[in-house]
């Protein structure tokens, strides 16, 4: 193998890397793992959107009922002070207050166990809202965690990537336009991948084997030229 072709090589070489780095970017699992936080904790929040309004809902049921038993317990009282300090003095009178504050009383007594039965089902409610909210800080620290791993992973590739980026970007300068152009276009259509060694009867680069007579016309060929990898249309270097 002569120049230019062993350069090519190495650019390919410098190419597969950072192909690969850049993968490792986007691929690294904590990336993944973040995610999946992320995804969980939207479903999460949508759960305790749900209960709040379950919550909120029995909350203004329960503050109707308060401003009704309120209202019921004021006036029962306003009644009973009329009777007890005698500014009522006709029996009929005395009796139809005394029959108001009976029936004040039976319905506060019900607006009192209607409010029970709402407490009793907000119970559940508030304790699956102080589960969610654990579930919650516990997603915020992993997302931190995560996002601070991520972050420090990919400083740390992003670095390798601009060191391989430069030693590629020198070794390239020394190709011909003509074939660094034909490389590119290969590598383009033929999965980052347009240049690959003839090894053994094999090419390297879709890792078919070739004929035997294909094989021999290779050989026979000058050490500074390239032939074309009659499988995958690379430029095999032999």
């Amino acid at each position: 193998m002569a120049e230019p072709y062993d350069t090519l090589l190495q650019v390919q070489e410098y190419d597969t890397e950072l192909d690969q780095l850049r993968h490792r970017i986007e691929a690294m699992p904590e990336r993944a793992a973040l995610a999946e936080v992320r995804a969980r904790q939207a479903a999460l929040t949508g759960a305790m959107a749900e209960v709040r309004s379950q919550v909120d809902e029995l909350a203004g049921r329960q503050a109707a009922l308060e401003e009704r038993i309120a209202a019921s317990a004021k006036r029962r009282h306003e009644l009973e002070e009329r009777m007890r300090t005698g500014g009522v003095t006709a029996a009929r009178d005395l009796q139809a207050m005394d029959q108001e504050v009976g029936q004040l009383a039976g319905r506060q007594r019900m607006l009192e166990d209607e409010e029970l039965v709402l407490m009793e089902e907000e119970e559940p409610l508030d304790v699956a809202l102080a589960d969610q909210e654990a579930q919650a800080a516990t997603l915020a620290g992993d997302e931190a965690r995560l996002v601070s791993a991520v972050s420090e992973s990919e400083v740390e590739l992003r670095a390798a990537v601009e060191a391989v980026a430069a030693a590629r970007a020198e070794r390239a300068a020394g190709l011909p336009s003509e074939l660094a152009e034909r490389y590119e276009r290969l590598r383009a259509h033929l999965g980052g991948v347009g240049a690959a060694r003839l090894v053994g009867d094999r090419c390297d680069g879709c890792h078919l084997t070739l004929p035997s007579v294909e094989v021999e016309h290779i050989r026979s060929l000058p050490a500074d030229t390239f032939a074309t990898c009659p499988q995958c249309d690379r430029i095999l270097v032999h």
